[in-house]
């Protein structure tokens, strides 16, 4: 009787502290560049799709790239975050760089070869040693168009980051291609409308790697671009992740609020 009574004890306090561990809430940490932070990019957007019962924290900053992020310790917060994280079912860190990496960004471009997919693959790594979920995103395309045609320059590093997910075996959003479909579908007038201000009259696009396509480091844009995004467009873009996101994570799609009318 004694030892029944211990093995049903036992699996009893097993179930519970199952049933304890699926209780808690989940957590997603955003860290990226411009076209993440907040009043620029979609990170806000998205993290007002997750439930109100899990944390959302946009970490993301306007100018950074894979080494300026971490240069600044700004990814020591993230990793101070990362060890906290017994309160937590599960952090996903969401991480997208590319637009500062390119060249021409003094401080932060980082070479293409040699130091971008070492960045990459270094926090992948660490996110992981800190228990946490590494999500590698590829970089929301500018929406810059010549001749009818939307220019991807952000493509080689996008494919470094397909190539990093493959080989460490995480998941990947791979929002570049998602996004070069959408806007190129959508045509230039359209894409326009997703920026963070009305585009003026006459206003040229920009040539790839001109000034104005550089954005600032830290301030988020106030005015027209091709590269950031207002409202419209985070919302739009900030839908796109998470359906990207769901189609990697299946078991994610609870963790986020129900689309209207559903």
């Amino acid at each position: 009787m004694t030892v029944k009574f211990l093995a049903a004890a036992t699996l009893a306090l097993a179930a519970s502290a199952a049933m304890a561990a699926d209780t808690k809430p989940v957590r997603f940490i955003l860290v990226g560049d411009s076209t993440m932070a907040t009043a620029s990019g979609y990170g806000d957007a998205f993290c007002a799709r997750v439930i109100r019962a899990d944390t959302c924290i946009n970490l993301a900053k306007g100018g950074r790239s894979s080494g300026s992020f971490r240069a600044e310790g700004r990814w020591d917060e993230v990793q101070g975050l990362l060890k906290g994280s017994a309160a937590y079912r599960t952090t996903y860190v969401l991480i997208q760089f590319g637009h500062n990496d390119q060249p021409g960004k003094p401080g932060r471009s980082t070479d293409l070869k040699t130091e971008f997919p070492v960045n990459m693959a270094r926090y992948v790594d660490e996110v992981k040693a800190l228990g946490g979920v590494p999500v590698l995103v590829t970089p929301l395309t500018r929406r810059s168009f010549k001749e009818g045609k939307l220019e991807n320059n952000l493509q080689p590093w996008a494919d470094v980051i397909r190539n990093v997910a493959a080989t460490k075996q995480v998941a990947l959003l791979d929002l570049n291609a998602d996004s070069v479909a959408a806007v190129q579908a959508m045509g230039p007038d359209e894409a326009d409308t997703l920026a963070v201000a009305p585009k003026p009259p006459a206003a040229p696009a920009p040539a790839p790697g001109s000034a104005a396509a550089v954005e600032p480091q830290g301030a988020a844009k106030s005015a027209f671009d091709y590269t950031h995004v207002g409202a419209k467009g985070a919302a739009y873009f900030a839908r796109m992740v998470e359906r990207e996101i769901k189609a990697a994570i299946p078991a994610i799609a609870a963790e986020f609020r129900a689309e209207e009318g559903q």
